[in-house]
């Protein structure tokens, strides 16, 4: 199994607010893009959700959950909305549409799009799923 990632640094706008955020992807994990919001000095906050809602997203309003994804057009200007909810709160974040979108396509150089299956280790996870 591969052990290739991908790793960005991108700032959201909240309410108008810079937050740093780190997005990552992993080969071993194919299925899943992991992104992370500075909510304090020390602390973040790390959201999991599929690729798939990523690349919809990207493209029109994607997602029914707790992870909600859209472009926004602002004059010449495309954001990227993310909507992110849990118990504890809700947040609207804008990014940098070609940003994410050039986050997108670094991971489609680890693993393409479609073929994420044949990166994925189904014995490894029942291996796990047994551990616990």
């Amino acid at each position: 199994m591969s052990t290739e990632a991908i790793h960005a640094e991108l700032v959201a706008l909240h309410d108008g607010t810079p937050v740093r955020s780190r997005w990552s992807y992993r080969a071993d994990q194919p299925f899943t893009v992991i992104a992370a919001f500075q909510t304090e000095r020390d602390r973040w906050v790390e959201w999991a959700f599929s690729r798939d809602l990523l690349v919809e997203g990207l493209r029109g309003p994607a997602g029914v959950g707790d992870v909600r994804l859209r472009p926004e057009y602002e004059g010449e200007l495309t954001m990227l909305v993310v909507e992110i909810e849990s118990p504890e709160g809700y947040a609207e974040l804008e990014l940098d549409h070609a940003g994410v979108r050039s986050f997108l396509a670094a991971t489609e150089q680890i693993v393409a799009i479609g073929a994420e299956s044949d990166h994925f280790d189904v014995d490894g996870l029942i291996d796990e799923l047994i551990r616990v």
